[in-house]
């Protein structure tokens, strides 16, 4: 089932989630519905609390990255194929010197930036089994699992721009948070005017 993604300005994408144990309701469904919901949208991660949900879940699929000609074909094969459940997420390690790099973000349609983050990150995680895993991630890779972790932590891409940046897309915000945009995906908007 698709779900609503949440757009900028709801406050559950404030929150720092929450750890979930395996008893956690429905968890395989809710899975299986952020899968959907990501591939309908075109994006190649997504959070629980883009779907409303304040809980230490993210999805990450960069299929989509591995047809990209900018990339060398090691990197390429890396991101081929690269489909995985992360519960419970702890980046334990960030290294190497910060890069710049456009993203862009499906609670914030229409609005990419560059945002400098470090090439190299060491994360521990729960699979969808709860099986335990502690793996070490490099360059594309890394910056899309940094971007989702950075929702379980309440961060959008957005809060790591200059102040400058921040005072230019105030207006775009606020117009994303009022549902005054054109999307092609099922979104919910915190600051949509009810009634007329």
């Amino acid at each position: 089932m698709i779900l609503p993604i949440v757009a900028y300005g709801d406050p559950v994408l404030r929150k720092k989630a929450g750890d979930i144990a395996p008893e956690y309701p429905k968890l395989e469904e809710l899975i299986s519905n952020m899968w959907e919901t990501m591939y309908n949208a075109h994006g190649v991660g997504l959070a629980a609390p883009q779907v409303g949900l304040p809980i230490r879940l993210f999805v990450v699929d960069t299929t989509p990255f591995s047809d990209d000609e900018d990339l060398s074909p090691e990197d390429q094969e890396k991101l081929n194929g690269f489909k995985k459940v992360f519960i419970n997420a702890k980046i334990t390690e960030e290294t190497g010197k910060e890069w710049d790099f456009n993203e862009g973000c499906l609670s914030i349609p229409d609005i990419r930036e560059d945002v400098k983050r470090k090439p190299e990150i060491t994360i521990s995680y729960l699979d969808e089994n709860f099986k335990p895993h502690t793996e070490t991630y490099n360059g594309l890779l890394a910056r899309v699992i940094q971007h989702e972790y950075d929702h379980i932590e309440g961060i959008m891409f957005t809060d790591k721009l200059s102040s400058l940046k921040k005072r230019l897309l105030k207006g775009r915000l606020e117009k994303i948070s009022k549902g005054k945009i054109d999307v092609d995906y099922r979104m919910r908007f915190p600051n949509i005017k009810k009634g007329r």
